[in-house]
């Protein structure tokens, strides 16, 4: 299982006030999408999240988003590790992704951009 890096989960309360702040900090352009009524705006190795309170507080039980090569092969080392697998893999606008809480009860999303 190869980890490419990871995403910092933010939750704010209005991504227009917060984008500008985060692109200039990173240097990055934001990638914005939808997903469940959420507002995201993926800057730099921030994941910027706005929306109902109910859905957020959900995400914010995620500790952050790992970066992987393959969800079907970290769905698999996940498993034999002990980790339960919350959530997927399941499709994502940029590729597939997972949710898994590790033995020690730390949630994460796990993501890779394979269509």
């Amino acid at each position: 299982m190869d980890i490419l890096g990871a995403t910092l989960r933010v939750c704010v309360d209005d991504l227009e006030t917060a984008v500008p702040f985060y692109e200039r900090l990173s240097g990055a352009t934001a990638l914005r999408f939808e997903r469940g009524g959420v507002q995201v705006a993926a800057v730099g190795c921030f994941l910027l999240m706005s929306g109902p309170e109910a859905e957020l507080e959900v995400l914010r039980k995620v500790a952050a988003t790992i970066a992987v090569k393959d969800v079907e092969e970290t769905h698999q080392v996940l498993s034999e590790l002990g980790a339960h697998i919350v959530a997927g893999p399941l499709p994502t606008p940029v590729g597939r992704n997972l949710i898994a809480m590790h033995p020690d009860g730390t949630i994460y999303e796990y993501a890779d951009r394979q269509a």
